[in-house]
């Protein structure tokens, strides 16, 4: 019998979980017990942990020489959850239980001294992969649930090392787990029905759900943009099941973990003005995602968006473009989804009162400028619409009248039905769209076209900036039911480019 045996783990590369090898070899001479294939410090500590987990669970564990290779040796490998991979492949290399079975499984799991087996972050991504390789999926029983949003996946939960060999050998059969239904408390969102007055912002919050475009609002304090940005997930249609994998994947290997609150809950971020560059895009050793991939397919909320350090805000640049982000570092490179949609507000000046008919402004206007100054033209020009959002009347402060219009769920029926037209038309949303899907599926009328001639002979529109008021004029059409863009379509979408 050939003193080899071969197990099957994950490990964890962004949201990807490439599959590992784990090739076990037994040889004559001291004893010894050697990891190979590019371990980190707590996979090279795991030979402690197999160890006294192999002793302690009454199996023997071998006098000789003992070398575990990771394979493929080029890819990093982090953590504790190839014990349970590792102990097994070395019960298979000295006969204590078949070689054979182990080829149908995957198992992931940090063990425990005394042979338990601990739950790890990432099994959400590790699940989908082994899916894709039609295998069964072996893991602690805190995993379970998490694993089981991936659907059509045999999975099978133990409590320790013997219940996993029980099952190999025949003795102790695990049934595949099957979970209970999901019952998710769908967080409480505030309805667009209760901001008061607003009706431009409102129509303007309507337009970005159906195109996913960016959104930039400014006016003074107390004029509802916080709000507004906070009814934005209320609006946008409900999550698929790639997207909710996707996203949960996402925070399945963050710092804070995956909590089943969140399932096919679009996220919602927003980051305090004084988070750093790290916390915003990513990064640390090894790279975790940040906020912008925490909100992808979801809102990332920018309040007080020129009190962000100017570099943080210019790495936003790449990923608004992309809907990636890249983390480099010394020894390796991760890539993170962040199709975020960006909802910023800010002040007009830094006391908030330019142009409030109700207060006044104590700004010179070289403060001003300075102020407005932090926000780059390149970052402003990746945000589709401007949105002047004015201080209310204090007679509608004061009215005591029920809120009146359509409520949240009514305006996301009209969203969804745009958003169909969209994908029915070119199998993309409309922020999705490239130049040349531009040009095939934005047709504009006589008098639109007059429009976009006149504000591109002014200079008010570049190249990136032409673009994208065609999307949100397409975004607007849709909304209508309109094939071609009109004229007064594409006065709306200009409208939304200027601040003053």
């Amino acid at each position: 019998m050939k003193p080899v045996a071969t197990t099957y783990s994950r490990a964890q590369l962004g949201i990807q979980s490439p599959l590992v090898t784990v090739e076990t070899h037994l040889s004559n001479g001291l004893p010894k017990f050697l990891i190979v294939g590019l371990p980190e410090t707590a996979v090279r500590e795991s030979r402690e942990r197999v160890r006294c987990a192999i002793i302690n669970s009454q199996f023997e564990f071998p006098a000789r020489r003992i070398t575990v290779n990771l394979a493929p040796a080029d890819l990093p490998k982090v953590g504790g959850r190839f014990d349970l991979a590792i102990a097994l492949g070395i019960l298979a290399a000295t006969g204590q239980i078949p070689k054979e079975p182990l080829l149908d499984y995957e198992f992931i799991g940090e063990l425990a001294l005394t042979g338990l087996l601990r739950p790890t972050s990432g099994i959400l991504p590790a699940a989908v992969a082994t899916r894709q390789r039609k295998k069964n999926l072996v893991l602690a029983k805190g995993n379970a649930e998490e694993a089981a949003l991936v659907r059509e996946l045999p999975i099978l939960t133990a409590d320790n090392i013997l219940q996993v060999c029980g099952h190999l050998t025949g003795q102790e059969n695990i049934e595949p787990y099957i979970s209970q239904t999901i019952q998710v408390e769908a967080r409480p969102l505030p309805d667009i029905m209760h901001v008061l007055g607003q009706e431009q912002a409102k129509r303007a919050l309507t337009v970005t759900a159906v195109g996913g475009h960016n959104l930039l609002m400014c006016g003074p304090p107390g004029t509802g943009k916080t709000m507004l940005a906070n009814c934005l997930p209320s609006l946008l249609p409900p999550m698929s099941e790639q997207e909710s994998l996707t996203a949960a994947a996402i925070h399945s290997i963050s710092h804070h973990g995956f909590s089943h609150n969140q399932w096919q809950q679009r996220p919602f971020r927003a980051p305090h003005h004084s988070a750093s560059g790290v916390a915003l895009v990513g990064g640390g050793s090894p790279p975790k995602p940040g906020e912008i991939s925490l909100a992808h397919n979801g809102v990332l909320f920018l309040d007080e968006l020129p009190e962000f350090t100017r570099s943080v805000l210019e790495s936003l640049r790449e990923p608004l473009e992309s809907g990636t982000i890249t983390i480099s570092r010394a020894t390796r490179q991760e890539e993170f989804p962040a199709r975020f949609q960006l909802i910023a507000a800010m002040n007009p000046c830094p006391c908030g009162y330019s142009g409030d008919p109700f207060s006044q402004c104590r700004c010179t206007e070289e403060q001003i400028q300075r102020y407005r100054s932090r926000l780059s033209g390149p970052l402003l020009d990746r945000i589709d619409m401007h949105l002047q959002v004015p201080a209310l009347p204090k007679d509608l402060l004061q009215s005591m009248e029920a809120p009146k219009g359509p409520t949240s769920a009514d305006i996301q029926a009209s969203i969804v039905t745009a958003r169909q037209r969209a994908l029915e038309r070119c199998g993309k949303y409309n922020f999705q769209m490239d130049n040349e899907a531009i040009k095939m599926h934005c047709p504009v009328a006589t008098s639109g076209k007059a429009l976009l001639s006149t504000a591109l002979s002014k200079g008010f529109l570049s190249a990136r900036t032409y673009h994208r008021v065609l999307r949100v004029a397409r975004s607007i059409a849709d909304l209508e039911g309109s094939h071609l863009i009109t004229g007064k379509q594409v006065a709306e979408a200009l409208s939304y480019r200027k601040l003053h």
